[in-house]
């Protein structure tokens, strides 16, 4: 399998899969033949950002506030997660790639929580690509708890306040042990990025199309990408200092 041979790709993209829904309704079927349809754009997703060689794929899959849908639909969409974990996880681990998740996996039922926990054990040394799901996740719930975990930490003399900085923070979160994303893309044409990883994306570069979900490949991915790797990613510096570093 060939990578790719830019030496400035992503090595963090994370993506908030906009739009099923809307395909659904734009070709006259049910929103739960929108939501199939667009796990086969994840299936795509994960095999062209393996052959590219980018390390890490964080994909938003169920936030917090979807519990709130119809009833119907939360439970097709658990359904679907559940049939994705029977049919990938061993051709994930067999292609070098590792299953992770961020969110609270307490909500989930314990069928479904025991298949993720599983992946997430089969792959755990993989290293060619970490596919990285959010499931049941917000992030401001996330930072909440990350909170009170450091408070806890405090309280049991496990580290001091004064010592308390962004860096030590950022070992609270979900995503403590993985890179912040260097490009968050957006499908379905909508400007937001919803309370996902807003910590992690303070200095992330932002990409937003109108392409629904469902229709997403690997040409809107590289589309993505191009345009990621013509922008010039300052963290808060001028040009000139960039140049010079």
């Amino acid at each position: 399998m060939k990578k790719a041979k830019f030496d400035d790709l992503p090595q963090h993209i994370a993506i908030i899969m906009d739009g099923n829904g809307r395909w659904a309704k734009k070709h006259t079927m049910g929103r739960i033949r929108g939501h199939k349809k667009g796990v086969q754009a994840v299936r795509a997703t994960v095999r062209a950002s393996l052959q590219l060689g980018i390390k890490y794929l964080t994909l938003f899959a169920f936030s917090m506030e979807n519990w709130s849908r119809p009833e119907e639909e939360v439970k097709s969409l658990m359904t679907l997660l559940e049939e994705y974990l029977d049919k990938e996880t061993n051709k994930l681990h067999e292609q070098g790639i590792r299953l992770t998740t961020i969110g609270d996996l307490r909500l989930i039922n314990d069928k479904i929580r025991h298949k993720i926990e599983r992946a997430i054990k089969l792959t755990k040394n993989n290293d060619k690509l970490n596919v990285n799901i959010a499931i049941s996740y917000g992030s401001r719930d996330e930072i909440v708890q990350a909170a009170k975990s450091i408070i806890h930490a405090v309280e049991e003399k496990k580290i001091r306040a004064e010592d308390i900085n962004k860096d030590v923070f950022n070992r609270y979160l979900y995503t403590a042990e993985m890179p912040d994303p260097d490009l968050l893309i957006r499908t379905g044409g909508e400007f937001r990025v919803s309370n996902f990883m807003l910590w992690q994306i303070a200095y992330t570069e932002l990409y937003f199309t109108g392409v629904l979900w469902p229709d997403f490949n690997k040409e809107h991915l590289l589309k993505a990408i191009a345009s990621y790797r013509r922008r010039e990613r300052r963290f808060g510096l001028t040009s000139e200092q960039i140049k010079i570093s």
